[in-house]
Formats: structure tokens, C-alpha cells, sequence
């Protein structure tokens, strides 16, 4: 009996410990489950600081714009703004536009200003920066670069300067002129040296206009729309012949020698415009009794307009401004001469709108050559047509 009581004993035990075996094990399963789940959960995520929205417009702005945060750190900034080396690392690179930051940080208000930026080696920009908050924590920057229009702006005002203290000269001449005239109206011979002197300024003036307008048109710098084909030998035919009148009476002998049956890229005016000002340069600054030499060299897909003169040439460090608008090598002679200062501008300008470029060579008492390059037609191209662009200025001599 004892022993089939003890037997009972150990199976209670025996079944007892296996029970809280079953128990502790079911927990252990259920307490690694628990905590792999707890691993596999994701950690709670923070919003950006910069609003996806708000990212989105900034990477379509045109402007450079940079998001700055509460610490001054660049949180955001557009493909624009690096390039313009608005940002250096984190921070903003220029002092003026991180002190713009502080200031509409502190009080909140937009500001918008224009400023000089620049760094060593590098030439100043004009820019125009608006900064405002972006919520509580961000400050936006704004940038537009107003270097070139500035620039224009600039070209411009010089020009109407120049243009209005160039025609003060002729019209004041042809005041004190005709009141000379009416002073001397009992003396045949004084009124007919007078009313000479009157038409040669007029003409004078009247020239002035002319190239001033020219140059006007071709101011803006823009490529032509629609270039054509256009033949070189009529255009060189009929530059020469402009200044045949000039040249004969300065027993000037104009050549014309090279290649021809070329054809170039471009608008027929301008380019008869441009060369018969390198032209008429060419026999105006002429010893009497010189040659003036028109060469025409093709090349795979340009072409050389080279004039060369046996005139009074250009001191070296002349040669940097000669195309500048009004400029002049012989001030002291530009009146006898009748120039104006404008004609190698126009050149330039021509030569800028074809894609093409002017160059001169010169030495001092023997000559200058002034050479027009220009896109020429290649067969190959001749039904599709390139595009045309570039710049340059002159008149000078």
C-alpha cells in the first residue's frame, strides 16, 4: 500500500514539473516572439524639416533659393544656387546674405535688397536677394542675378551720352555757320565758303544718324532668326562701289582679290553694311595714291573678309579700343575726315549677331588689315541651316 502511494507521489511530481516545463517553455516561445516583434517595429519617424511640398517648388524655381534653418545651416538648396556658389557646405557663402537671414529671423519681415557679391579672382556680381520667413523655424533666400542687365543698362547710358555729345558738335557747327552766313550776306565769296562748310557738316550729321540708327538695331546682341544664303561677290561688288567716289578722290585704288562664288549664312543688309564700313575705313585712313586690298579666303565652314590698307595703322595700345562706340585712333583728324567713331562698332555687332568675329592687325605708319570671319554655306548644310550668334565693336582710326 506505502508503495503504491509513493508511486502516485512521484507520477503527481513527475507530471506536475512537466506541466510547469510546458509553462515555462510556452513562455519562452511566447517571450521571444514578443521581443522580435518589438526588434521588427519600426522607430517612430520625424517630419522633415523642409515640407516635401516646398522642396518641390524650390527644384522648379529658376531662381537660386536656399531654405535656411534655425542654426543658420543650409537646409535646402536648388541646383541654382550651388552653381552661383551660393552655398559652401552647410552655410551660406556670402556674409552680406547670412546677416539678411538674421535680421528677417529677428523681426520676421521680408526684405528684399540689391548687393555686390564676389570673391577673390572672381569679378563682382550684381544681385537682387528677397529673404522671408518659411514658418517658424526656416528662412528662405531668394537670389536673382542682375549682373548683364546692370551691365546693359549701363552700355545703354553710355551710349545716349556719347550720342548726345557727338551730335552737339555738328549742330553747333551749323549754327555758328549759317549765323556767319547771314553776317557776310553782302559778300558772295565768304557766304559760298560758308555754305560749304555747312553741307560738309550737315552730311556729316546726316552720316551720324544714319550709323547710329544702324547700330541700334543691331544693339541687342540677339542671333539671327532666320539667316539665308547669302552670295559674297555682289555683297563685296557692291561694298566696294560705296566708296568708289572717296577712293577716286584720293586716287585710292581698291583690290579685290581671293576666292569667289562663296556663299555665307546670314542677313544680306548687315553684312553689306559691315563691309563696306571696313571699306570706307580703309580708304578714309589711306595715304593718297595707296592701295586698299578686299581678300576672300574660305575656310571648311568659315569665311575671311580680310581688308588691309597702307594707312596711317594703329598704335599698339590703341588696339583694345578701337571698336569701342565713338572711339577714334586720330581724334585730331576725325574731322577732316568726317568720321564718327560708330563704323567698327557696327562691324562688331554684325559679326556678334552672325556668330562670327572681327580682328585687326596693325602696325603703326604702315597699314592695318581688319578681317570680317562669317559662317559660310557648305553644301552638305545648305538645305538645313545653322544657327546663328556671337559679339564685337569699332569705327576707330
Amino acid at each position: 500500500m506505502s508503495g503504491t502511494r509513493i508511486l502516485a507521489a512521484v507520477e503527481a511530481v513527475t507530471w506536475v514539473a512537466a506541466l510547469v516545463g510546458a509553462v515555462v517553455a510556452g513562455g519562452g516561445v511566447y517571450a521571444w516572439h514578443l521581443s522580435d516583434r518589438q526588434q521588427r517595429r519600426l522607430p517612430p519617424t520625424q517630419p522633415p524639416l523642409v515640407p516635401e511640398s516646398v522642396a518641390t517648388v524650390l527644384s522648379v524655381l529658376r531662381s537660386s533659393a536656399v531654405v535656411v534653418d534655425s542654426e543658420d545651416q543650409v537646409a535646402r538648396a536648388s541646383a541654382p544656387a550651388y552653381a552661383m556658389g551660393l552655398v559652401r557646405g552647410n552655410e551660406i557663402s556670402y556674409p552680406e546674405l547670412g546677416e539678411l537671414v538674421q535680421l528677417v529671423r529677428r523681426d520676421g519681415q521680408i526684405r528684399e535688397t540689391e548687393m555686390l557679391i564676389g570673391r577673390s579672382g572672381l569679378p563682382p556680381r550684381t544681385i537682387t536677394a528677397r529673404v522671408a520667413p518659411l514658418g517658424s523655424r526656416l528662412v528662405l533666400v531668394l537670389v536673382e542675378d542682375r549682373t548683364r542687365e546692370r551691365r546693359v543698362e549701363a552700355v545703354r547710358r553710355d551710349f545716349v551720352a556719347n550720342v548726345s555729345h557727338e551730335l552737339k558738335t555738328p549742330v553747333g557747327a551749323i549754327k555758328l555757320l549759317a549765323e556767319a552766313v547771314q553776317d557776310a550776306s553782302d559778300d558772295p565769296e565768304a557766304v559760298e565758303r560758308f555754305a560749304g562748310r555747312m553741307m560738309k557738316e550737315s552730311e556729316r550729321l546726316a552720316h551720324m544718324v544714319q550709323q547710329i540708327i544702324e547700330l541700334s538695331r543691331l544693339q541687342g546682341d540677339e542671333p539671327l532668326e532666320r539667316p539665308v544664303r547669302v552670295p559674297l561677290d555682289p555683297v563685296i561688288e557692291t561694298a566696294i562701289d560705296t566708296s568708289a567716289i572717296d577712293a577716286e578722290a584720293k586716287q585710292v585704288t581698291v583690290v579685290r582679290g581671293g576666292d569667289t562664288g562663296l556663299e555665307i549664312f546670314g542677313s544680306h543688309e548687315p553684312v553689306t553694311i559691315a563691309i563696306s564700313n571696313l571699306i570706307a575705313n580703309a580708304v578714309t585712313y589711306s595715304r593718297p595714291g595707296s592701295s586698299v586690298l578686299v581678300g576672300i579666303r574660305s575656310h571648311e565652314s568659315t569665311v575671311d573678309i580680310a581688308v588691309t590698307d597702307q594707312g596711317i595703322g594703329i598704335p599698339a595700345e590703341e588696339m583694345d579700343r578701337i571698336f569701342e562706340r565713338f572711339y577714334r585712333v586720330d581724334p585730331a583728324r576725325h574731322r577732316s575726315t568726317g568720321g564718327t567713331g560708330l563704323g567698327l562698332s557696327i562691324v562688331k555687332h554684325v559679326a556678334a549677331t552672325h556668330g562670327g568675329e572681327v580682328k585687326v592687325w596693325s602696325v603703326e605708319g604702315q597699314g592695318s588689315t581688319f578681317t570680317l570671319t562669317l559662317p559660310r554655306v557648305i553644301e552638305s548644310e545648305a538645305h538645313s541651316g545653322p544657327t546663328a550668334g556671337g559679339t564685337n565693336d569699332q569705327e576707330g582710326q
